[in-house]
């Protein structure tokens, strides 16, 4: 599985986090070549029954679980600019010391842990068309600079038109 790490803001507000795990059309030096993530890249990997068993973790550590898609807890949505998440945080000492980090700024990227399934190279640069999605993470280390992470405040009209049209489809 490989691990992609973003850095921008994550937002909270009490016990919600939100922002975008990933970015598309935003590449990303990873040493030896490039990343870009294309629109779509993350649509099969969410419609399947398989999506049930994504998490949202902290610094790729399975043991910092903060939600996971089948309870409910982590919500997740593919919109123009990218993949974005909300994590209802847990009643557990990294639920309640997360926030924190965020707010004053320590924490504030995303990561997701994947496997490519349809790849696409141009040069020194892949493009990733579609992957499983495993997880994603919150961090202080992200390889992607577009990512966000955010305390809940208001949310976000994308994330609100998302959630619309998923349940529209449903």
């Amino acid at each position: 599985m490989e691990r992609r790490a973003l850095e921008s803001a994550v937002v909270s507000k009490g016990r919600t986090l939100y922002g975008y795990a990933a970015r598309f059309n935003e590449p990303t030096d990873l040493g030896g070549f490039s990343e870009i993530i294309r629109p779509g890249a993350f649509k099969r990997s969410l419609a399947s029954a398989d999506a049930q068993k994504v998490r949202a973790i902290y610094e790729h550590d399975s043991r910092s679980l903060l939600g996971r898609l089948g309870a409910g807890t982590l919500r997740l949505y593919e919109d123009a600019k990218g993949l974005a998440f909300e994590v209802d945080l847990p009643d557990t000492q990294l639920g309640r010391d997360l926030p924190v980090l965020v707010e004053r700024g320590d924490v504030a990227g995303c990561s997701f842990g994947f496997i490519a399934q349809g790849e696409q190279w141009e040069g020194e640069t892949r493009h990733l068309t579609d992957v499983d999605l495993f997880e994603i993470t919150i961090t202080a280390t992200p390889a992607y600079d577009s990512t966000t992470v955010q305390v809940r405040g208001k949310q976000p009209q994308s994330v609100k038109l998302a959630r619309l049209y998923l349940e529209a489809c449903r």
